[in-house]
């Protein structure tokens, strides 16, 4: 399933998103090799390979097996400093 991206919005803020910056999804990709990601619901998060970022820069949502997971609880809260 290849949805374009420019018709996705966040569940949470309603923000367009866009593809993640490839330095953000690789820092975020150690952090959950290593066990240390949670998701917005507080799970430790899966396997990713790529994600969407919020206009904002205030969440990512993971793309896994080419397919955009747009659930909020899903989402990865972006720290300040990533970028």
């Amino acid at each position: 399933m290849d949805v374009p991206h420019e018709l996705l919005r966040c569940p949470i803020s309603a923000q367009a998103v866009s593809a993640a910056p490839e330095d953000i999804v690789r820092a975020l990709q150690e952090r959950q090799r290593a066990g240390a990601l949670c998701t917005r619901g507080g799970e430790i998060a899966a396997p990713f390979e790529d994600g969407l970022i919020t206009a904002d820069g205030t969440w990512l949502y993971p793309i896994r097996s080419g397919i955009p997971v747009m659930i909020a609880n899903e989402a990865f809260a972006i720290e300040r400093g990533l970028y």
